[in-house]
């Protein structure tokens, strides 16, 4: 039985996890984005967070017409992870494995929303398949463009491996990083032996 019931349970966690997600890749690569001044990859980082945001305008009227809803309680988990990522995860992380990892948000939101689609062309939902598909097009063309720009990292490999985060902090948790994989690179050398 549908929790709502106009939806398949399968729309009905599926577009609250959207929710999640969209505004997860919203404030997570808003935050990262000033780490790439000077880059392709600041203006790419600011039109996904934009576009993400605009999925979530889009995305809360189709669903509360449905009987669904992703208000505070869905979108304040997307801020949490997105505030875990770009406060703390992301201190330990270069330039280039911050932005790769970045690309896998977005990938996640396009993969969503082409899923939960094809449910809402199957049940015969013409309006929410074709607003889905819509920001899945629009998402996809940002997925791309952080997939080349993280890609495009490789033509400069000591700018790819600066510690993304230049703070204090930054430097102490990209430190430990480091420490924590030359630890690993010694203990797989010796077992080796």
């Amino acid at each position: 039985m549908s929790a709502t019931p106009d939806l398949h349970p399968a729309q009905n966690r599926g577009l609250r996890e959207l929710v999640v997600t969209a505004r997860q890749l919203a404030d997570h690569w808003e935050a990262l984005s000033p780490r790439f001044e000077r880059t392709s990859a600041r203006a790419m980082l600011e039109r996904g967070a934009t576009r993400a945001r605009a999925l979530l305008d889009a995305i809360k009227p189709l669903m509360g017409a449905r009987g669904l809803h992703g208000g505070p309680a869905a979108q304040s988990v997307g801020r949490s992870l997105a505030g875990s990522r770009s406060q703390v995860g992301d201190r330990f992380l270069e330039r280039n494995q911050a932005l790769r990892t970045a690309v896998l948000d977005v990938q996640h939101v396009v993969t969503l929303l082409g899923y939960q689609a094809e449910i809402a062309e199957q049940r015969g939902d013409t309006e929410l398949a074709r607003g889905l598909r819509r920001h899945e097009k629009s998402l996809l063309a940002v997925e791309r463009a952080a997939r080349k720009a993280a890609v495009e990292l490789g033509r400069r490999p000591d700018a790819a491996i600066e510690r993304v985060d230049r703070s204090p902090a930054g430097r102490v948790a990209h430190g430990a990083a480091n420490t924590f994989g030359t630890v690993g690179e010694w203990v797989d050398r010796r077992i080796a032996r």
